[in-house]
């Protein structure tokens, strides 16, 4: 296994983080919502995996390529 940083391709603010540590992920789903703009903007995961750490919170602002979340996948 190794590790695999989710980042946004937008920058806006954190509007939904429907995941908990160690919770699995599957290729396709939504681990997060970023808002910019007044449009919302899901981040969908590119592999299977287990989350390790979820970097950010609800509300925070973030950059433009910023990791969210780290999978062991």
């Amino acid at each position: 296994m190794g590790e695999f940083k989710l980042k946004t391709e937008v920058a806006g603010r954190v509007c939904a983080l429907p995941l908990v540590v160690g919770a699995s992920v599957k290729k396709g789903d939504d681990v997060a919502v970023v808002e910019a703009m007044k449009m919302e903007i899901p981040v969908t995961s590119p592999v299977d995996g287990k989350v390790r750490a979820i970097l950010v919170a609800v509300d925070e602002m973030v950059a433009e390529g910023q990791a969210l979340i780290v999978l062991d996948a």
